[in-house]
């Protein structure tokens, strides 16, 4: 038998992806590229943006003809869209076998096996124990770059977000066996860990009590292990220690995603995010000092309900005072079950309003990020190479700091996997065009 997973969404969701794989692989399925061609298929789904329970059900009536085609074929659909929607998918779209939520990802062949016998069922329990992986069966995308889950769910309900829903309350992983994991993954040759959790600086281990500076100051000590990653932090719970391991630990990327999504305190309240613009400047302030080559990156949500222009000016104001090094922002979309969609429609920031303020905070950070990129000529800069670029014959990596470069190969060999040195030539808006280092 053949199957394939289609995935959508974030980081935790392409994890999610991945663990499903390989969960079914060691069932004896065989992986294939083109959905059609499975007896097996999952649609893995994200529910974070608008219209994400519409865009599930047209994918499904894509494959409609080929689940009646062949007697057998099997098609569940995982993850937050799942979790949300629940057994509401089975009842409306009678050709679907299951319906698998986020907590019940090591029941997938379970639910493959009920599905063959002509059984549907939903599996959307969300257990406040602490997660249990079976990660050794993971099926990795990338031969050096992995991703390792340390905490699920979020308790924090911002009154924006859906993911306390979808993903439930806060589960953290055991220390040791994210360490145990950690090892595995380098001595099969994995250089680059990124720690996954939506709100990973929350992680405090139920054993230990070890928060995550403690945990990747351990982490750092295993050999073979180049640089670790985080996503996604919270403000409210970063830490001076947290600082401190940033400084100390050089392994650690030199990159700290920092969603702050308001520069304005008044919506920063509306959407209860506990901090306030001082404090964030005051974070980034105290990082920065502790850990100068430390570059941030953030989260921006423009249009939030009852958002004015004097607000919107604030997060300008904000996004030009930090400097972020890059920024993701996004029209206020309302999510079903979430504080702010009950609001109602006079709070609404009209969409011709919030797509002219979209578009003006991406022009302020295109010019700070691209002189932040400027400012980088020059410079002599690791870079572990991903592959080949799209830009001419060229490789393509990222830095520490997650800047993506497009580079020469030179009369040197480098492969995907290689941490070689590049020095800047050319600072672009969204990336890094240099050249070999060290290479006469």
């Amino acid at each position: 038998m053949k199957f394939h997973v289609e995935t959508w969404g974030c980081q935790m969701n392409v994890l999610d992806g991945q663990r499903m794989a390989g969960l079914l692989a060691a069932q004896g399925l065989s992986p294939v590229d083109d959905p059609f061609d499975a007896d097996v298929l999952l649609l893995n789904t994200c529910d974070v943006r608008e219209k994400a329970e519409s865009k599930v059900y047209s994918e499904l009536g894509r494959f409609q003809d080929w689940k009646r085609e062949k007697a057998g074929r099997v098609i569940g659909v995982t993850g937050c869209v799942a979790q949300h929607a629940g057994t509401k998918i089975l009842d409306r779209v009678p050709f679907v076998d299951f319906v698998l939520g986020t907590g019940n990802v090591e029941r997938v062949p379970e639910a493959v096996a009920e599905a063959r016998e002509g059984r549907r069922a939903s599996y959307l329990a969300l257990d406040r124990d602490s997660p249990v992986y079976q990660f050794r069966e993971i099926r990795r995308d990338s031969p050096f770059q992995a991703f390792v889950t340390v905490i699920e769910g979020c308790d924090q309900f911002c009154t924006f977000c859906v993911v306390p829903f979808t993903r439930g309350r806060e589960r953290c992983r055991r220390s040791a066996e994210i360490e145990v994991e950690c090892r595995e993954l380098t001595e099969r040759g994995f250089t680059e860990i990124t720690l996954l959790g939506q709100t990973v600086n929350a992680y405090v281990c139920p054993e230990t009590g070890l928060a995550l500076a403690g945990l990747l100051d351990r982490l750092c000590a295993i050999d073979g292990l180049c640089r670790i990653r985080f996503l996604t932090s919270h403000p409210a719970f970063v830490t001076s220690e947290f600082g401190d391991v940033l400084a100390r630990q050089p392994r650690i990327a030199r990159f700290f995603h920092l969603p702050v999504q308001s520069g304005s305190n008044r919506i920063l309240s509306r959407m209860k995010r506990r901090y306030t613009r001082e404090r964030y400047g005051e974070i980034v302030d105290d990082v920065r000092r502790r850990a100068p080559d430390v570059v941030f990156s953030t989260d921006v949500i423009v249009g939030f309900p009852g958002e004015t222009d004097a607000d919107f000016d604030q997060t300008l104001d904000l996004v030009e005072e930090v400097g972020f090094g890059s920024l993701f922002a996004f029209v206020y979309s309302a999510r079903p079950g979430t504080a702010a969609a009950r609001w109602g429609a006079a709070e609404e920031v009209p969409s011709g309003v919030a797509k002219e303020r979209l578009a003006r905070l991406l022009d302020v950070q295109r010019k700070f990020q691209g002189m932040g990129n400027r400012a980088l000529e020059g410079r002599v800069l690791e870079v572990l190479v991903e592959g080949e670029s799209k830009i001419g014959e060229t490789l393509s990596g990222r830095t520490s700091c997650n800047r993506i470069v497009h580079f020469a190969a030179g009369p040197r060999p480098a492969r995907a996997g290689d941490y070689v040195p590049v020095r800047i030539d050319r600072g672009l808006d969204n990336s890094l065009v240099g050249s070999r280092a060290g290479i006469a």
